[in-house]
């Protein structure tokens, strides 16, 4: 009890009154805020850029951000300021590099179901062929490049993004089937985002089937010629497109299996600038060559007549 009464007769001694003038002392010696100091004002927020105007009938280059008559790009499809490579569908690829009035097409009405009643599959497969004027995204066929006769195929990226499906697994399939039955070399210009996801496994049962008819078609001794356009991804890369005896590609077309930022993700290290580029892949000897858009006609009839692929009438 002794020593309670010794503290409180200690705070006794303490008045309310000293208590304010020692709390007055501190704020003293605390640096005083300028009334007149105004708060941040807030970041103006950035007005959003206006959407740039492109007149009809004209494009912006994507390279060199030039707006240019889009039939300045030619037949072609090539930027005349910066030599851009624009994509091309089957049909203006088909007409670039077959001889005229050459190409005959093969399973021309074959189209895709909905084997997984996947939401929506089947109205989008419909819109897109209502945009796109095809029936999938390939097109294949027999044509003469410069009198030299062949079976070609072309993946078109306007359709799903040339995604690997049914469709364009049983037409390649039947494609080499045919090149292999009449001892002809084939060649296919690849583009591709990947299987096609809304046919699930049926997609990737379509990277076996195709090889195992590229495998038949090389063990007849038989030329197969593919060309890498951009993009070429996923399970394309991974199978046919990388299958060929020779592998071409055009100039700084993107090629890979997963994308970038996956890898990166995956591996935690940063990839180099140009990976995944045509270049890159030719430095690291996965593709043969880089051509140029202008000359794949020249090139393929050459590696044609390499491979004693005769003209039409030659003996």
């Amino acid at each position: 009890m002794k020593l309670f009464d010794n503290i409180k007769s200690g705070i006794d001694k303490i008045s309310v009154d000293s208590l304010k003038d020692k709390v007055e002392a501190i704020k003293e010696t605390m640096p005083k805020k300028d009334k007149a100091e105004k708060k941040p004002e807030k970041a103006a927020e950035k007005a959003p850029d206006k959407k740039e105007e492109i007149p009809e009938g004209h494009i912006k280059c994507p390279s060199c951000g030039n707006i240019i008559e889009k039939r300045a790009l030619g037949h072609l499809k090539i930027c005349p300021k910066c030599a851009k490579l624009f994509r091309m569908n089957a049909r203006d690829r088909i007409r670039a590099i077959a001889d005229k009035d050459s190409f005959e097409e093969f399973d021309v009405n074959m189209e895709s179901k909905n084997p997984l009643n996947f939401p929506d599959y089947t109205a989008k497969i419909k819109s897109t062929q209502e945009k796109t004027g095809l029936k999938d995204a390939i097109k294949t066929g027999k044509c003469t490049i410069e009198g030299r006769p062949c079976v070609i195929a072309v993946m078109d990226s306007g359709f799903m993004m040339a995604s690997l499906g049914s469709v364009v697994g049983e037409k390649l399939t039947r494609a080499f089937e045919y090149a292999t039955e009449h001892k002809m070399a084939v060649i296919v210009f690849t583009c591709s985002g990947g299987a096609r996801m809304q046919e699930g496994i049926i997609s990737l049962m379509q990277m076996a089937k195709v090889s195992a008819a590229v495998a038949k078609h090389s063990q007849a001794g038989l030329l197969y010629v593919t060309v890498l356009t951009d993009p070429t991804y996923g399970g394309v890369t991974a199978s046919y497109a990388m299958l060929g005896d020779i592998i071409l590609s055009e100039p700084k077309a993107a090629i890979g299996f997963a994308g970038r930022r996956v890898i990166e993700g995956t591996i935690k290290q940063k990839l180099p600038d140009e990976f995944q580029t045509a270049e890159f892949l030719l430095e690291h000897g996965f593709i043969d060559s880089i051509v140029e858009r202008e000359m794949l006609p020249e090139v393929l009839s050459r590696i044609l007549k390499l491979h004693n692929i005769k003209k039409a009438g030659e003996m």
